[in-house]
């Protein structure tokens, strides 16, 4: 099938690679002739593990191609992905000009009956609004040729995009109820749907809102737990144990129950304040939704507060070593990350960050650009060097059993603040070393 992706960040990539990879031809549509260019040259714009060789496999076979050239790519596909972005506006709620954009320019160019595919994140109605950006443009044109909008959300987890489209746990389509193009939609998903039927085909608006639910969901869960480990704090409990209590229970299971220094990204944060603001216009007051978001954003603050404990209100000049600067591990990815909420706090302290990620880097460069109190290091144990403490804000696989004896011997105050819980606070304890973690260790107030 030949298939149009507009809008090649992470979602549009991802799918094209994916579908290009079993055996769909697949045309990717940009505005950034840059990030087209260096696409052309196999350089991939973000970090995904697997994408690169997917890309470039595919590239070279000739079933994935890069363009800046709208007409050619609406001339070329039988169906049109929609897969840019949707920032949050001054509000919190989707701001959809980029969707509606690529919408009128599908209408512009098109010259057959075609079926448009929302797999940006967009709120309830979206698919609505589409079709009729799409029935002005051809009104304009004096045309009646046919279309279909199909919400088609992609649930895809940054760090493992690849296989989560490539092994979907369900492909949720909302469509008119016309039959020609649930078939369709089957075809072009039928390598993704052999060995069970993943596909859950319903209206466009429930279809919107699954998307919403799904994420808000998680962030829900995220928000609950590290609640309760503000709570352990209080009563002297470890999260830890709680959440081993709690997991056992088939009905809750272990999946995002692990307390944090908060969640970021590109989705949690912006699809929360999205969906309350949906919410609002519809005249429903969201409380869970909004005290998600407000735990969430205290949570960000507590690094810097367990540092205010140990320290008092003065750390001026004292120098920080953090592991971890992306949100998450697996991606170069610092949208709305913890990181930057504790980095930020340090410089306003008069406070100076010596920092190391795996994949993160050059993104914290683009970020901050060069500043006399960050210094980028190229491996964990340098940032240690003439450091007083230890931060950690990303669970990178090989932060989890790091030399003890080097981080003593290389911090000057023998502490660490650990924002993912990586380590057991007994045998930190044991070691000499002050260990403030997320509900447990010296953060739990009655130690």
């Amino acid at each position: 099938m030949k298939v149009t992706v507009f809008g090649i960040g992470y979602v549009g990539l991802v799918q094209a690679a994916v579908l290009s990879d079993v055996g769909h031809e697949v045309y990717c549509v940009d505005i950034d002739q840059n990030k087209i260019d260096n696409l052309k040259k196999g350089h991939i714009p973000i970090y995904e593990p697997g994408l690169e060789p997917l890309v470039k496999a595919n590239h070279a076979a000739g079933r994935i191609h890069f363009t800046t050239d709208a007409k050619e790519g609406v001339e070329f596909g039988e169906v049109h992905f929609i897969a840019v972005g949707t920032p949050p506006d001054e509000d919190g709620s989707a701001d959809l000009k980029y969707v509606l954009s690529v919408a009128k320019t599908i209408a512009t160019y098109m010259t057959r009956e075609a079926i448009i595919i929302d797999k940006s994140t967009v709120p309830v109605g979206t698919a609505e609004k589409v079709a009729n950006a799409v029935k002005e443009v051809l009104a304009e044109r004096q045309s009646d040729l046919a279309f279909h909008v199909v919400s088609n959300p992609e649930f895809l987890k940054e760090g493992a995009a690849v296989s989560d489209c490539m092994r979907p746990d369900r492909i949720v389509i909302g469509t008119d109820n016309d039959e020609s193009v649930q078939e369709v939609m089957r075809e072009l998903y039928e390598p993704f749907n052999r060995n069970h039927d993943r596909i859950i085909f319903m209206d466009t608006r429930s279809a919107e809102l699954t998307k919403y639910a799904a994420n808000c969901m998680l962030a829900t869960k995220i928000s609950f737990m590290n609640e309760m480990a503000s709570l352990s704090e209080e009563l002297g409990a470890d999260i830890e144990m709680v959440r081993q209590g709690i997991g056992s229970d088939e009905r809750i299971g272990y999946h995002f129950i692990y307390p944090g220094c908060g969640y970021g990204g590109s989705c949690f944060p912006k699809d929360v304040q999205a969906l309350v603001k949906t919410a609002e216009q519809v005249g429903y007051d969201s409380q869970i939704l909004k005290a998600v978001e407000a735990v969430n954003n205290n949570q960000k603050q507590k690094l810097f507060s367990y540092i205010q404990r140990h320290y008092g209100s003065d750390v001026k000049g004292k120098t920080f070593a953090i592991w971890g600067l992306s949100f998450k591990p697996k991606t170069d990815d610092m949208r709305e990350a913890s990181s930057r909420n504790l980095m930020e706090a340090l410089w306003d302290a008069g406070a100076n960050v010596q920092a190391f990620d795996p994949e993160a880097m050059e993104e914290c460069q683009r970020i901050y650009g060069s500043r006399d109190d960050l210094a980028l290091v190229g491996t964990k144990e340098a940032a240690l060097k003439g450091a007083n403490a230890l931060v950690i804000c990303t669970e990178w696989q090989n932060f989890k059993v790091p030399d003890f004896d080097l981080i003593q011997s290389e911090i000057a105050d023998n502490v660490i603040f650990d924002g993912r819980n990586l380590y057991n606070p007994d045998r930190m304890e044991e070691r000499g070393l002050a260990y403030y973690a997320i509900g447990r260790g010296k953060s739990i107030k009655s130690n």
